[in-house]
C-alpha cells in the first residue's frame, strides 16, 4: 500500500502530457506476463549460478559448449538517470525497491519454476528458408542474441551435426545432389510444393522410399523396442498397473552412455508420454521414439546423429515455437529441456564440466494459455469416485478442474444414480480437453459414462489414467501439500472457504490433489500458486438438465457430426468477445429458477431492444476489447514467476511478451470502464442493468477509473511501443512493480470484466430477439406450483401460442406455428399431459424439442420464439428422444431407452417437464406397448407433471381417450392427388400443424414409398399389415371400448367399492369420529363430475 501511495503521489506531480489516458484501440493478440530483473540476477560465469537442490537438473561431461550469447541483463543493475529526457520513474526508482519474498529460497541457489507458454515470434519456419534470405536472417538473429550455424566462431566446439545445423548454402546444394539418388519427397523439405513436384517427376524409381529408410534407422536400444520396454517398476505394458509415463533403463546400459546421453535419458525416463526437445547449442532435437513422431507429423528427415548417435530430428531455436505449436495442436504433450548456463560458465566449473540442463516447460492441449488457444474455455478435469454408504446403488464423485488461461480452479462433488446423469451433466457443461482419473479407481459403468459423454464432440478429450497411490492422495495429505508448497496463495478466497458448500469434501480434496500432482509434473507451479479456487455446483439453484438431455436437445453439439451447427448455443451466440461467449455457455448450462432473476434479465433485454443505437455503441466498444479475462490471468500468473528469464533468448522473449500483455490489459480495461460509465449515464439502462450486474466504484477520487489512469501513464511513458517493446533492465524492474500494484485490485478488475461479459450476453439476447425471422415474445413467468410453495397458484402451467422451432423451418422456409396448452388456468382446466400421435416425419419430435427449447430460453431470460408464452417455473427437464444405441459403451437401443426412462421415473416431480418420444419401440410390439402404457400411466396419475408423450401405439389413444388428465392431439397431414403415367395416385403431405384428436394411423407405407422402397415391396407389406391387424386386433379389442371409460375411472370405482368399509378402516388408522379419509372423498367428487359429463348421465 505504501508503494501504491508513492506511485499515486508521483502521478499527481507529473505533467499533463504524461498523464494522458492513452485510450487507443487495443490490438488483438496473445500477449505475455511480468517479472522483475532482480529475480534474474544470476552472475554469469560463477559456480553459484547453478541451481541448488533441484531434482530436475542433470549434469554430465562431454556436451559440446556453445558460443557465449549477449547477456539479457547486466549483472549489476542500476537505474539510468543520465541521457536525454528523464523517465517518469527515473526520480523515484529507489521507491521501487522490492521486498524479499518470504517464500524465496536461500541465496545459495536460485529457485526455478515453470514459465508461461511461449507464443509465436514470427521466426522462419522450417522448410521456408532459401539462399536469398540468409543475409536477412543473420541480421534478425543478431538482434535477439542468436547466431546462425554458418556464423559459428572459431572458439565454438563442433557438436553433433543435425540436418539444420549445417551451413544453409551447403544444405541446399546437398538437397539437389540427393534428390536423384533417393527420389524422396521429404528430402526436399526446404523447397516449396511446386519445386518439389518437379523434382519428383524427374527422379527415378531406383532409390529407396522413406519407409525403407525408417526401417534402416531402427532403434539401437533393446529396452526401447516393444518386446522389451518396461516402466520404472519393470512392469510390461500388459500389466494392469503399467505406468506408460515412465521407462526402465537397465543400470548397466545407463553406465555405458555418454554424459550427454545420461542427461537426456534421465529426464525422458520420467516423461515417456511427453515429446522432449533437447537443447544442443543453437538447436532443439528429438530422439528415438520422439524422433519418429517429429518425422511423421512435421515431415522432418530422420538421421543417425545427435546424442549418442541415435535416431534424431531437429529444428533451430528460431523455429522451435512454431514446431511446438503444431505438435500441441495435434494433441501431443511437448516439453523443453533447456540449457541453464553458457559454455563459458560451464568451463569455469572445470575443464570436464558440461552445460547444466533442466526440463523447464511442458505444454499440453489442456493447459495451453496462448498461441493456439481459441475462444472456448480449455479445461483439465480430475475425477475421483467413491462410495460412502449411499443407498440405491448411488455413487459419489469428487472433481476438480482448471482453466490455466484464466488462472481459475473449481472444486465440487456430486451424487449420481445408476444412469450417471449428473456425471454426464458435469462432462457436458465443462467439456474438458483432458480427464485425469485413477487407473483402477473408476467403475466400469463410470468408464462407460466417460466414453459416452466425451465422444460426442468433434474433438474427443484425452482420458489419462494415473496410479491412485501416487497421484490421488488422501484429503489430509492434500491439505498439507497445499500449505507446504504455498499453493493458492493468490486466490481470492482460501481453499477451506471454497470447500464449505461441498458435500463430499474428502473426495473433492482428493481430486484436487490429483490435479495438483499433474500440474506440478507439467512444471506449472506458478499456476498453482496464483490460481483462484472457486466452488462448482452442477445443479444448485438452476433448471436441471442432465447430460442426456443436453445431448438429446443438441444444446452444444448436434447429433449429425458433433459440430455447433443447429444447436441452441449457436442460435444465441451473437457475442463479440471471447469471454462473453464463455459466459453464454455457463448461462445455458445453468438457466435460472428464480422468477425475479429471470425478469431482471428480461427487463434489461427489453430496454436494449428498444434502444438499438445503444446496442450499436456497445458492439463498437466490445470489438476493441481483447480477451481481458485471460490477460488478467496471465498477469496474475507472472507474479514471482522468473524461472525462464535466466535462459538465453527465452528470457528476452518472455519479457517482451509480458510487456505486451500488461499494456494490452491496461488499454483494454480503459475501454471497458469507459463503456460502463457511458451506460451508467443512461438512467433507464442503469436501472435495469444494476439488477443484473454488479460493478465497483468507477468514478471519483477512489474510483477504478482514476486508479487505472496511473497505469496508463506508466505504460505510455515507460513502454510507448508496448506491442513490440525491447525491454531494458530498468523497464523489467518497473514492469514487475507495476504488475504487483495492479494485482492488488484483482477482485475489482474481475468484477469489471464480468460486467462487460454480462452486457455482451444480454446484447446477444436482444439482437436475436430483434432480428429473428419469426415472432418473438417476452415470456410471462409465474410462481412455482402450489405443491412447491404451499400456495394456491393453480398448479404448473405451460401455455404457448404460435410456438415455432428456432432451427427447423417448414418446406416454404418459414416457421410453422403451433399452440400448446398444458396445466390449469384461471378460466378452466386443461390436462397436463399431451398424448401426441401422427405420421412418421410429421413433426412430432420437432414439436417436443421446440417446447423444451422455449422453456430453456424463457428461464435464461431471453425472448421465446412464439406469439405469446406463459409458464410456471420448471425445475427439471427430462427427455427420452430417438432410438440410438451406444456400441462403444456396450448399451443396446432398448437398454438406452429403459435407462433414460428409469431416471425420469425416479426423479421427476410435479414441476418437471418430461418429453417421451416413441417409448418402447426397441423391443417386441407387445412388450413395447406394455412398457409405454405403464410408464404413461405412472407419470399421469402418480407424478402429474407436464408431459408430452409421442407414440405410434394407437391403442394408447383408446386407453386414455377419456382420461381427465390427458389431451389427445396429432400432427396433421393430408393427401394430394397427382397424375402419373399409370394413373393418379395419392401423395402424403405433411402440414406440421398440431390438431385435436388422435391420428387414425401412422402412414408408414406412404413414408416407405417416399424413402425409395420399391412399390411392389410396399404393396406386399400393406397386405401383410391388413392380415396382422385382423389377427392381432382381437387382442386390443377391449381397448376400443375404453374410450369412454379410462383407467383412472377404474381406480375410482375400486375406491368407491371400499366406501362401505371406510368407517372400519378409519378406526384402524386412527381417524377421529370415523370420517371418510380425503382420498375417498376426492374419489367420490371426481367420479360424480365425470358421470355428470357423460351423455345420458345425471
Amino acid at each position: 500500500m505504501q508503494r501504491q501511495k508513492s506511485l499515486h503521489a508521483f502521478f499527481q506531480k507529473s505533467s499533463p502530457a504524461n498523464r494522458s489516458s492513452g485510450r487507443e484501440d487495443v490490438a488483438h493478440g496473445h500477449p505475455p506476463s511480468i517479472v522483475s530483473a532482480k529475480e534474474r540476477n544470476l552472475q554469469p560465469g560463477l559456480p553459484s549460478q547453478r541451481v541448488a537442490n533441484s531434482s530436475d537438473d542433470v549434469t554430465g561431461t562431454g556436451t559440446p559448449p556453445e558460443k557465449m550469447p549477449r547477456p539479457i541483463l547486466p549483472a549489476n543493475f542500476s537505474a539510468s538517470t543520465d541521457g536525454g529526457g528523464s523517465s517518469l520513474f527515473s526520480s523515484i526508482m529507489h521507491k521501487f525497491a522490492r521486498v524479499p519474498n518470504r517464500n524465496q529460497a536461500d541465496s545459495g541457489g536460485a529457485r526455478l519454476t515453470s514459465a508461461p507458454s511461449l507464443g509465436n515470434l514470427g521466426f522462419h519456419k522450417l522448410g521456408t528458408i532459401d539462399e536469398n534470405s540468409v543475409k536477412d536472417s543473420a541480421t534478425k538473429s543478431n538482434k535477439v542474441g542468436g547466431v546462425l550455424p554458418s556464423d559459428r566462431g572459431d572458439d565454438d566446439v563442433q557438436g553433433p551435426e543435425t540436418p539444420d545445423e549445417q551451413p544453409l548454402a551447403r544444405r541446399m546444394k546437398r538437397i539437389h545432389e540427393d534428390i536423384p539418388k533417393l527420389g524422396d519427397m521429404t528430402d526436399c523439405s526446404l523447397l516449396d510444393n511446386g519445386k518439389r513436384a518437379k523434382l519428383m517427376q524427374g527422379s527415378t524409381a531406383q532409390g529407396k522410399n522413406q519407409g525403407e529408410i525408417c526401417n534402416d534407422l531402427a532403434s539401437k536400444f533393446e529396452w526401447l523396442n516393444p518386446s522389451g520396454i518396461r516402466d520404472a517398476n519393470r512392469r510390461r505394458p500388459d500389466h494392469p498397473l503399467y505406468d506408460k509415463k515412465t521407462l526402465y533403463i537397465p543400470p548397466d546400459e545407463l553406465k555405458k552412455m555418454s554424459p550427454s546421453q545420461k542427461q537426456y535419458w534421465t529426464v525422458k525416463s520420467e516423461y515417456m508420454d511427453v515429446l522432449l526437445f533437447f537443447k544442443v547449442g543453437k538447436f532443439y532435437e528429438l530422439y528415438e521414439l520422439d524422433a519418429e513422431i517429429g518425422h511423421r507429423e512435421l515431415d522432418w528427415k530422420m538421421t543417425f546423429s545427435g546424442v549418442g548417435k541415435c535416431r534424431q530430428v531437429g529444428v533451430s531455436e528460431f523455429g522451435i515455437d512454431d514446431a511446438i505449436e503444431k505438435l500441441v495442436a495435434r494433441g501431443y504433450k511437448v516439453g523443453r529441456v533447456e540449457q541453464l548456463e553458457t559454455s563459458g560458465q560451464a568451463k569455469a566449473r572445470g575443464r570436464t564440466s558440461v552445460i547444466t540442463r533442466k526440463l523447464v516447460q511442458v505444454l499440453t492441449p489442456s493447459t495451453t494459455t496462448d498461441g493456439i488457444i481459441g475462444p472456448d474455455a480449455v479445461h483439465l478435469l480430475a475425477l475421483k469416485e467413491g462410495n460412502y454408504g449411499l443407498d440405491n446403488d448411488a455413487t459419489s464423485y469428487g472433481f476438480a478442474f482448471v482453466d490455466c488461461a484464466a488462472l481459475q480452479f473449481w472444486i465440487g462433488s456430486i451424487e449420481d444414480d445408476a444412469s450417471y446423469s449428473a456425471l454426464g451433466a458435469l462432462l457436458m457443461q465443462i467439456s474438458p480437453k483432458e480427464v485425469i482419473h485413477e487407473s483402477r479407481g473408476l467403475s466400469k459403468e463410470a468408464q462407460k459414462a466417460l466414453r459416452k459423454y466425451t465422444l460426442t464432440g468433434p474433438a474427443a478429450p484425452q482420458l489419462t489414467p494415473v496410479l491412485p497411490a501416487t497421484d490421488f492422495a488422501d484429503a489430509s495429505e492434500v491439505r498439507n501439500l497445499i500449505q507446504l508448497k504455498g499453493f493458492f496463495t493468490g486466490s481470492s478466497r482460501p481453499v477451506n472457504s471454497a470447500l464449505d458448500s461441498i458435500m463430499h469434501q474428502d473426495l473433492a480434496l482428493s481430486a484436487l490433489g490429483g490435479l495438483i500432482g499433474h500440474l506440478s509434473r507439467l512444471k506449472l507451479d506458478d499456476v498453482l500458486r496464483n490460481g483462484d479456487v472457486l466452488p462448482y455446483d452442477v445443479y444448485k439453484g438452476c433448471l436441471k438438465m442432465d447430460g442426456q438431455t443436453l445431448v438429446n436437445l443438441e444444446i452444444f453439439s448436434n447429433n449429425a457430426d458433433g459440430g455447433s451447427s443447429g444447436t441452441l448455443f449457436k442460435y444465441l451466440d451473437y457475442c463479440v468477445t471471447s469471454s462473453g461467449k464463455r459466459l453464454l455457455r455457463k448461462w445455458i448450462c445453468h438457466p435460472l429458477k428464480c422468477a425475479e432473476g429471470i425478469n431482471n434479465r428480461l427487463d434489461a433485454v427489453e430496454v436494449l431492444i428498444a434502444r438499438p443505437e445503444v446496442t450499436l455503441i456497445i458492439a463498437q466498444c466490445l470489438r476493441k476489447l481483447p480477451d481481458l479475462e485471460r490477460l488478467l490471468g496471465r498477469v496474475k500468473g507472472s507474479i514471482q514467476a522468473s524461472s525462464c528469464l535466466i535462459l538465453p533468448l527465452i528470457g528476452t522473449k518472455i519479457l517482451k511478451q509480458r510487456v505486451k500483455v500488461f499494456g494490452t490489459l491496461v488499454k483494454g480495461l480503459r475501454v471497458a470502464i469507459d463503456l460502463l460509465s457511458l451506460l451508467q449515464n443512461e438512467e433507464q439502462l442503469k436501472s435495469s442493468l444494476s439488477k443484473v450486474i454488479r460493478t465497483p466504484e468507477l468514478k471519483g477520487s477512489s474510483g477504478l477509473g482514476k486508479f487505472l489512469s496511473q497505469f496508463e501513464a506508466a505504460v505510455d511513458s515507460e513502454f510507448p511501443d508496448y506491442q513490440n517493446h525491447q525491454v531494458t533492465d530498468a523497464g523489467a524492474e518497473t514492469l514487475a512493480v507495476l504488475a504487483e500494484l495492479f494485482i492488488e485490485k484483482a477482485r475489482e478488475w474481475s468484477e469489471v470484466i464480468h460486467a462487460i461479459n454480462c452486457i455482451d450476453v444480454l446484447r446477444s439476447f436482444a439482437l436475436k430477439a430483434s432480428t429473428s425471422f419469426g415472432p418473438m415474445s417476452r415470456p410471462l413467468i409465474l410462481p412455482r406450483s402450489a405443491t412447491a410453495l404451499g400456495q394456491d397458484t393453480g398448479g404448473p402451467v405451460l401455455k404457448i401460442k404460435g410456438l415455432w422451432h428456432p432451427f427447423a423451418l417448414g418446406e416454404t422456409g418459414q416457421p410453422v406455428p403451433n399452440d400448446l396448452f398444458l396445466g390449469e388456468d384461471p378460466v378452466g382446466f386443461h390436462p397436463r399431459t399431451l398424448l401426441l400421435t401422427g405420421p412418421n416425419m410429421g413433426g412430432k419430435s420437432t414439436l417436443l424439442r421446440s417446447t423444451c427449447l422455449a422453456v430453456i430460453l424463457a428461464q435464461l431470460g431471453c425472448f421465446v420464439p412464439s406469439e405469446q408464452c406463459e409458464l410456471s417455473l420448471v425445475d427439471v427437464i427430462f427427455t427420452r428422444l430417438g432410438a440410438t444405441d451406444r456400441i462403444m459403451a456396450g448399451e443396446s437401443t432398448f437398454l438406452v431407452e429403459c435407462s433414460e426412462t428409469a431416471s425420469i421415473l425416479h426423479s421427476a416431480t410435479q414441476d418437471s417437464l418430461v418429453i417421451l418420444d416413441e417409448l418402447g419401440r426397441g423391443t417386441s410390439t407387445f412388450d413395447g406397448y406394455a412398457i409405454a402404457y405403464a410408464v404413461l400411466r405412472h407419470l399421469v396419475e402418480k407424478v402429474n407433471c407436464r408431459l408430452l408423450f409421442a407414440t405410434h401405439y394407437h391403442p394408447l389413444t383408446k386407453e386414455f381417450a377419456s382420461h381427465p388428465h390427458v389431451s389427445l392431439q396429432h400432427m396433421a397431414c393430408a393427401f394430394k392427388s397427382t397424375d402419373s403415367g399409370t394413373g393418379s395416385k395419392q401423395d402424403l403431405v405433411f402440414l406440421y400443424k398440431l390438431a385435436a384428436g388422435a391420428c387414425p394411423e401412422s402412414y408408414g407405407m406412404q413414408v416407405a414409398l417416399m424413402a425409395g422402397i420399391p412399390e411392389s415391396v410396399v404393396q406386399n407389406a400393406a397386405r401383410a399389415a391388413r392380415r396382422m391387424q385382423k389377427s392381432v386386433g382381437e387382442s386390443f379389442k377391449a381397448s376400443e371400448q375404453r374410450s369412454e371409460f379410462s383407467t383412472l375411472h377404474e381406480e375410482w370405482v375400486r375406491s368407491l367399492m371400499s366406501v362401505d368399509t371406510a368407517r372400519d378402516r378409519s378406526n384402524r388408522i386412527g381417524l377421529e369420529n370415523g370420517d371418510v379419509d380425503d382420498d375417498v372423498r376426492d374419489t367420490l367428487i371426481c367420479l360424480w363430475h365425470e358421470v355428470r359429463n357423460v351423455p345420458g348421465g345425471l
